[in-house]
């Protein structure tokens, strides 16, 4: 009887065994990592994602992605609803863009999205359309003349210094306005509309704020 547990202990260590090795004899499984964040990007330095100040009118909006839609829509021939995915389909740039805060703070970012303008001409305006809202999760809004989208690179963004866009920084989408103030990037996009209306007024700008934002002039009317 000993001999039969003994036996019977052999073969179930010879099994064990043989399954350790056969596991270790095995591909690791490919664990993906979170981006990296760069600090420096072709000899200039780049500012910290976690340099900007929390100033939104309700705090970071947390979006599903799963569930999300940008909702293109308003005086254009082609209406889209894009799912994150087919946002980020459209051809991608890259380039480092100084944000200028009213507040007197500043951070320059890599900033990686796809333009504005290729989207445009995804949904082509109609030939009335001289406006551009962007609509946020949280309520907030802004405009642009459609030429100034149209005539310049201006990104709508996924990605901040390599790294994914964080909640607190507008994910899934944050404006890249460039030669603006920094209340025209709006963050957590999830409609445009292309608007007749060239008086429209966003959040801030409906308590005061200059409706251009240009960089140039005074933020205030």
């Amino acid at each position: 009887m000993i001999k039969q547990y003994i036996a019977v202990g052999a073969i179930v260590i010879i099994m064990l065994l043989a399954i350790v090795i056969s596991l270790d004899l095995l591909p690791p499984s490919t664990i993906p990592l979170d981006s990296v964040e760069v600090t420096n990007y072709q000899g200039q330095q780049l500012s910290s994602v976690n340099d900007f100040r929390e100033n939104s009118i309700k705090g970071p909006q947390y979006v599903n992605i799963t569930s999300y839609h940008l909702e293109v829509d308003g005086l254009v021939a082609n209406p889209q609803n894009y799912t994150y995915d087919q946002v980020k389909d459209f051809q991608s740039y890259q380039k480092v863009v100084k944000l200028d805060c009213v507040e007197g703070w500043n951070v320059n970012i890599l900033w990686q999205g796809v333009l504005v303008k290729d989207i445009l001409n995804d949904v082509k305006p109609l030939p009335q359309a001289n406006t551009v809202i962007f609509y946020a999760v949280d309520g907030y809004s802004t405009s642009f003349p459609l030429e100034y989208l149209q005539n310049n690179q201006i990104l709508m963004a996924y990605k901040m210094n390599n790294a994914t866009l964080p909640t607190e920084r507008g994910f899934p989408f944050q404006l890249v306005a460039e030669s603006k103030w920094g209340y025209k990037w709006i963050k957590w996009i999830n409609r445009i509309e292309l608007s007749d209306n060239p008086n429209y007024q966003g959040y801030w700008e409906s308590r005061g704020y200059s409706t251009t934002g240009n960089l140039n002039e005074s933020f205030l009317k």
